[in-house]
């Protein structure tokens, strides 16, 4: 068997999907569903997520500069994928889908409290690339649910359940194949 060749697109799956939280100037929040997100920089700490200029937390973004990454998990499937679908313009999506916003402690945008993890991000750059402009952040706090710690305080993120999105799907992501480093360390 050969492999077909297909015009150019977006083939790179599964992807993070994420819940992200904003909130305009005068403290008006919403959610919404991200699948083109990712780390940029490790030192200093960086993330980027991509939104289509039609999404209505799009114009929240540049008006405030600021965001909140949330990692989902099977938990939160139902609601992620409702947050993709359904527009802040038209629904109060956290009401609708009974979801608890807790205050940011370095950014006006909320935390989503049921998940695991939540990332403030402050954009230093926007790169207006077509259908979307990429917002290159800065992470400025990391919150951890101590719900998924271990006795020696190390968080335990297979514990949360964490979902992927692969080709209009969701999915669990499956069983530790190894850690870094496993293909080259010494047996014993």
């Amino acid at each position: 068997m050969g492999k077909q060749s297909w015009k150019p697109g977006n083939m790179l799956y599964p992807l993070p999907v994420v819940l992200v939280t904003v909130a305009d100037g005068k403290g008006k929040t919403n959610i919404f569903t991200v699948a083109w997100a990712g780390t940029v920089c490790s030192d200093p700490p960086m993330v980027s997520i991509s939104v289509r200029p039609e999404r209505y937390s799009h114009q929240m973004i540049e008006e405030t500069g600021e965001f909140v990454i949330n990692l989902t998990t099977r938990k939160l499937a139902f609601a992620t994928d409702y947050c993709g679908v359904k527009s802040g313009r038209d629904t109060d999506k956290i009401k609708d889908m009974h979801l608890t916003l807790l205050p940011g402690e370095k950014v006006l945008a909320p935390l989503l409290k049921e998940s695991p993890v939540n990332i403030e991000c402050k954009v230093e750059q926007t790169l207006r690339l077509g259908t979307h402009d990429m917002y290159v952040a800065r992470v400025v706090a990391v919150h951890a649910d101590e719900a998924y710690m271990d006795e020696k305080g190390r968080f335990m993120l297979d514990k949360t359940e964490p979902i992927a999105y692969s080709h209009g799907s969701y999915f669990t992501l499956g069983k530790k194949l190894g850690t870094f480093g496993y293909s080259v360390k010494k047996r014993t």
